[in-house]
């Protein structure tokens, strides 16, 4: 279970911004020095269309904005339709560098997924 301080220092971050995609979708980055302990990763995707669609969403992290590399172990499982609930990853925030994307890679015959990623961490407190 991961303990948030609700009240005070937990915010959330646009790691894919909400759109209905077709294509392969790299979000923007994040600085996460800032923040610290366990942090959420979470997936929304609505509306999906086409034939045999799939959306592979991962989180990739770099020292300086500009080169980024996959993190072993945060991938989300690979989604074909609607999901009822966000799919989450738990990220523990020592482990990656001061930089997190997301980059959703969609393929299939006409695919669509209106998605979304989204992290909610905790700011340092000293």
């Amino acid at each position: 279970m991961i303990n948030f301080d609700i009240a005070g220092s937990t915010t959330s971050k646009t790691l894919l911004a909400p759109a209905a995609r077709t294509t392969t979708a790299t979000g923007t980055g994040v600085n996460v020095s800032t923040y610290e302990g366990l942090a959420m990763v979470n997936l929304a995707n609505g509306i999906t269309s086409g034939t045999t669609p799939t959306l592979d969403v991962k989180i990739q992290d770099s020292a300086d904005d500009s080169s980024y590399a996959d993190v072993s172990g945060y991938t989300f499982t690979q989604v074909t339709a609607a999901l009822t609930d966000p799919a989450t990853l738990k990220i523990d925030l020592r482990n990656v560098r001061k930089f997190i994307r997301a980059i959703g890679t969609i393929a299939g015959t006409t695919p669509s997924f209106a998605c979304s990623v989204t992290l909610i961490a905790s700011k340092k407190t000293t």
